[in-house]
């Protein structure tokens, strides 16, 4: 029976990242079966939790999963690290869901908090004790103090959270070797960090001498088990999926879901110039087209294969390449796969963010499915038949979103699951 332990924070910038990162090195280099995941319809966070642990990262999301399915990925065997998103009880509108509470409730697993000390001394307590009883549904263990700036400021601290009974766990001093930039959509992707392995190693010998980590052991607890009762069945047989710098954001557990169903699933290069294998369906998720954009632009070999291929689906990233061009962040124009007549923009970006209900009647995904929007590029022109009917979170219909044709099909939509 596998365990499971929530790693949250009142706010994001809180640190969770380096310190999950750390938490999940340190466990690994004591031999334990270790495995991630992350709250949310995050990407990029994933990419390193992979490299920290070993193990395939996946993610859980509350509002846009089923709790079968929430219950199916992570009730597998071995300690299982949950990374939250955003703040503890940050969620979709009215009422919360998809939050990291949200999910622990769901899950009933316990949670540490991850507080960011640098800006505060004895009010820690104070906001730690109000997440703490602010929902009694929603079961905080301890905290993990982040961002210490002495050893006096450490005393300050875990004297006021101790004067209210409140567990320390770990006490991770400020150290500027702890940072990972980031971009647009959050942190850079792992394979854009230099020597990771060695940061992440670094990381776990901070965390190593900052947190008790076999107290932290202790407070895993049994994961509820499940059979997924339902998965999403293939696009197509044979499936070529976009794999590089570029275009990455593919989730696994719908990958896994399409393998299980009998799809045959190849990968390629967009950024090497590599064609697709041969197969029933391109698929280019999404990633960041925008900074490769003069690569992609004069990768003959692979545009003129994607021009012939039998059908094309894009997500986002994926999407704007399928268009004629897209304009990067200096207002430069980039010749695109011209599948769709659509044209894309970085010059002016807008945040378009937020959990999406979708319908499609014809294409790839036909019927209700869950999905999440995150990108900074305005649409210039999209002329076409649309692809998918969209709701927000609170029901709200959207304008329709995508375009198709006979052969090629796609939006800037992340779908996530199928709707029950």
């Amino acid at each position: 029976m596998g365990m499971g332990l929530i790693l949250s924070a009142p706010n994001s910038g809180s640190g969770k990242t380096i310190i999950t990162l750390g938490i999940l090195r340190a466990l690994k280099n004591k031999s334990l079966n270790i495995r991630s995941a992350k709250s949310g319809p995050d990407y990029i966070d994933p990419r390193f939790h992979s490299i920290a642990s070993g193990s395939e990262c996946y993610n859980l999301d509350s509002w846009a999963m089923s709790k079968d399915r929430l219950r199916s990925i992570s009730s597998h065997d071995g300690h299982l690290i949950i990374e939250g998103a955003m703040g503890l009880f940050d969620g979709a509108p009215p009422c919360a869901k998809g939050s990291t509470a949200h999910l622990a409730e769901i899950l009933n697993l316990p949670i540490i908090l991850i507080m960011d000390c640098s800006k505060i001394s004895q009010s820690i307590a104070a906001v730690a004790e109000g997440f703490i009883n602010f929902d009694e549904k929603v079961k905080i263990d301890g905290v993990i103090l982040n961002k210490i700036g002495s050893t006096k400021h450490e005393k300050i601290l875990t004297t006021a959270l101790f004067k209210k009974n409140i567990p320390v766990i770990g006490c991770v001093h400020r150290d500027a070797q702890l940072l990972l930039p980031s971009r647009h959509l959050g942190l850079i992707q792992a394979q854009e960090k230099s020597n990771i392995n060695e940061f992440i190693e670094y990381t776990a010998n901070v965390i190593e001498k900052s947190i008790d980590i076999n107290t932290l052991i202790n407070h895993f607890k049994n994961l509820p088990q499940s059979q997924l009762s339902s998965s999403m069945e293939p696009p197509a047989q044979r499936i070529s999926i976009a794999s590089d710098g570029a275009f990455s954001f593919a989730y696994p557990h719908i990958l896994d879901d399409w393998h299980k169903n009998g799809a045959e699933i190849s990968t390629f290069s967009p950024l090497e110039n590599q064609a697709p294998h041969s197969c029933d369906l391109v698929f280019l998720p999404g990633g960041y087209p925008e900074l490769y954009a003069p690569v992609l632009a004069n990768a003959d070999r692979f545009k003129k294969a994607l021009r012939s291929a039998k059908k094309v689906y894009g997500e986002c990233g994926g999407y704007m390449t399928m268009g004629n061009t897209l304009i990067d962040e200096n207002g430069t124009p980039h010749k695109m796969l011209g599948l769709l007549d659509l044209e894309t923009s970085f010059e002016n970006k807008k945040l378009h963010l937020g959990y999406r209900t979708i319908n499609g009647q014809n294409g790839c995904f036909v019927g209700s499915y869950s999905a999440h929007e995150f990108h900074y590029a305005t649409t210039i022109s999209a002329k076409g038949k649309t692809l998918f009917s969209v709701r927000d979170a609170e029901n709200n219909k959207l304008p329709d979103s995508g375009l198709i044709n006979e052969t090629s099909s796609g939006s800037f939509l992340h779908i996530i699951d199928k709707r029950l």
